[in-house]
């Protein structure tokens, strides 16, 4: 299946607040291997990005000015996303974004264009139970150099995200690679079945950890001026 690895970058943290969508990366993968057709844009919001998401991506609203609206973007998009599956970090965060965006303009959510939709960082937290899991940190884990990366950027971003999907479910495939043998030696070959088993540990946060979490989470609502994204999700 042809996926595109996708990544946005937005005025702030709340779509139902009037947040939108300034840029947006995507990068094909085609048999686990990266075929350099991307689609990248930048988007005019038609409104000043918060203080702290201009700090994350330095896009100001002067650059933005001459930039496309995404009503101008938006087929080209779709077409370019129809029925593949699309791989994100955080997937809630920028499938409510996009969904925004969309009914704006009197399309079917996000999802009812695409195959399927896949969240790396659930992914990540499957693999890596209990440990930091935010891009930086996976780049970090897998070896993968992001020193380049002084401020978020959807295509920079995507293209970090498509090598770290890559490192982090390359054992998915290892097996089928790796016993591959040539039809003539085939029979001659012995198969060996290994079982494997895996112990998921689950971590629960503490008091404390939680006091924290809601602390941010009414932080967040503050900056965002309105019921945050993640908070909206548990509640929904």
């Amino acid at each position: 299946m042809r996926q595109i690895v996708l990544d946005t970058e937005t005025t702030g943290l709340n779509p139902r607040s009037g947040d939108r969508i300034i840029e947006i990366g995507c990068v094909e993968i085609v048999n686990r291997r990266l075929t350099g057709n991307n689609f990248h844009t930048y988007i005019n919001p038609e409104r000043d990005s918060e203080e702290g998401a201009l700090a994350v991506h330095g896009l100001t609203t002067e650059f933005l000015s001459d930039k496309p609206k995404f009503a101008e973007i938006a087929d080209t998009l779709r077409d370019y996303v129809k029925d593949a599956e699309i791989i994100i970090h955080n997937a809630p965060f920028d499938l409510a974004f996009l969904d925004a965006e969309f009914d704006r303009l009197g399309f079917p959510r996000f999802v009812q264009h695409v195959a399927m939709v896949t969240d790396t960082l659930v992914q990540a937290k499957e693999i890596h139970p209990g440990k930091r899991n935010s891009l930086d940190a996976l780049c970090d884990r897998y070896g993968i150099s992001n020193a380049h990366r002084t401020l978020h950027g959807a295509l920079l971003d995507a293209e970090l995200l498509a090598e770290v999907y890559l490192a982090m479910t390359r054992g998915q495939n290892s097996l089928t690679i790796d016993l591959a043998v040539p039809e003539a030696s085939a029979a001659n070959t012995e198969v060996i079945e290994v079982a494997t088993t895996t112990e998921i540990i689950v971590l629960q946060a503490s008091a404390e950890e939680m006091a924290d979490h809601e602390a941010l989470l009414d932080r967040l609502d503050k900056e965002a001026k309105g019921s945050c994204v993640w908070r909206a999700a548990i509640t929904n």
